[in-house]
């Protein structure tokens, strides 16, 4: 396969796998969707809210895999080009990433793919990704809202992946990937300037 047909092909790869989107998979065990109740998002959130805890990390464990597995495949794709490897892993994890958001089995409605964006991010560059792990934990801490943790983190990683010399291509998909996972927060937002978003762990 040529380079030119190994980065689409990357993608394809990671938008099939990142379309099993695990939230869907594990509340089919429980006899639920959980796009049907709570906030209807198929994520880590809503499902912890949803199904609970168990249900809840077996999803964030799912979509850190999968985000994980996909890059692996792009670089595996490139590996003919070890200067391009990296970027054949992130256009699988990209495509991954808009699977999990818009999943072609699940009716193309998915999660947010923040668990998804970070497992990519960890792939690439482990500094980056535990960087971006630390602003989450961080920011979670201290408000007890998992949304506005990740609108943080997600705009602080192409911030992260500059200044870790990452580059500019790479810095400009991580950009576009925090534009993505803060545009699926819009409501979130709205939410939380309006007072009302919710929080874990009490108010």
């Amino acid at each position: 396969m040529t380079t030119t047909l190994s980065f689409p092909a990357a993608a394809a790869c990671g938008y099939l796998l990142g379309s099993a989107s695990t939230s869907l998979i594990v509340s089919r065990f429980y006899g639920a969707d959980v796009r049907a109740h709570g906030s209807g998002n198929a994520g880590a959130t809503n499902t912890l809210r949803v199904l609970g805890k168990k249900a809840a990390a077996i999803t964030t464990i799912g979509d850190i895999a999968k985000g994980v597995m996909a890059f692996l495949i792009g670089r595996f794709l490139l590996r003919d080009s070890p200067s391009l490897a990296a970027l054949g892993g992130l256009a699988a994890g990209f495509g991954a990433i808009v699977g999990h958001n818009w999943p072609v089995y699940f009716q193309f409605r998915g999660g947010k793919g923040i668990w998804t964006s970070f497992a990519v991010a960890l792939a690439f560059d482990w500094r980056i990704g535990l960087a971006v792990l630390s602003a989450f934990a961080v920011v979670f801490a201290l408000s007890r809202m998992v949304s506005l943790a990740a609108i943080v983190a997600a705009a602080l990683l192409p911030v992260i992946a500059w200044l870790s010399g990452s580059g500019p291509v790479a810095t400009g998909v991580f950009f576009v990937l925090a534009a993505l996972a803060v545009a699926r927060h819009h409501s979130n937002i709205r939410r939380i300037l309006e007072g009302r978003e919710s929080r874990i762990g009490g108010e």
